[in-house]
């Protein structure tokens, strides 16, 4: 009995090592193969992905545009002569300070919902030139879709920023509602007498497509640095074809 039990392990230990050796070796081939453009593709696909995920969620939590000096929103280049004439304006900086923070709180709002939007537009691209981008600069595949989609992604982003900035996001107060308090304070000074001895000009700027822009190139610039961190470590490539498609650049 004895021995017919040790001759059943040692058969079934070394049908196990025969599969495991199998495995191995048909990772090993795996790993060898050459890549193809799909294989290039799918990897930088999977990349933009994470990027945009992770992009996603660092800008929008709270203060990910507020405190970031690279991303934040300051007032429109329009009301540049706000700023400049503050002084003019009755409790004015601190109109301009509640604007700041509004705009970069309605950023970070509607940058929460930006992911799928991302992976939708990802997923159609095609990449012809897969090998390019590999072999292209450190933030090519970000540059490519910023290309190929920045219109369609505006389009269907627009709306998510303008309904945040409608949205009491603040003491009961809107964005929009906000910079309106604001323009109009300065508005009144610069159509008095001494705002025309002044040469003051009126704002009116629209505050939907200003955000739009400003906080999709900080999902960029945000997907660029996640595609740096894919291509320079390794410990970044947490699936078997980054890990593949970004060790050809190692």
């Amino acid at each position: 009995m004895l021995k017919k039990s040790i001759l059943l392990l040692s058969v079934l230990y070394f049908t196990s090592c025969a599969e495991l050796q199998t495995v191995v070796n048909e990772y090993a081939i795996e790993q060898n193969k050459p890549l193809t453009s799909f294989d290039v593709s799918q990897g930088l696909k999977e990349a933009l992905v994470i990027g945009s995920e992770q992009a996603s969620k660092v800008l929008s939590a709270q203060d990910g545009f507020y405190k970031d000096e690279l991303v934040k929103i300051l007032l429109p280049p329009e009301a540049k002569s706000i700023t400049k004439h503050i002084k003019m304006i009755p409790g004015g900086q601190d109109l301009v300070d509640k604007v700041v923070l509004r705009l970069n709180r309605a950023a970070e709002d509607a940058v929460a919902e930006a992911t799928p939007i991302f992976v939708t537009a990802i997923s159609e691209m095609t990449i012809q030139d897969a090998f390019g981008i590999l072999k292209g600069d450190k933030n090519a595949a970000t540059i490519y879709l910023k290309n190929k989609s920045y219109a369609k992604l505006k389009e269907l982003f627009l709306p998510k920023v303008k309904n945040s900035l409608d949205k009491k996001l603040i003491a009961n107060l809107s964005t929009t509602e906000s910079w309106n308090l604001l323009t109009k304070s300065y508005n009144q000074v610069a159509q008095s007498f001494v705002g025309q001895l002044a040469d003051l000009k009126t704002v009116n700027s629209q505050l939907d497509d200003y955000v739009t822009n400003k906080a999709l190139d900080a999902l960029f610039l945000k997907v660029a640095e996640e595609e740096l961190q894919i291509r320079k470590d390794p410990m970044k490539r947490v699936s078997s074809i980054l890990k593949r498609v970004f060790s050809e650049q190692d």
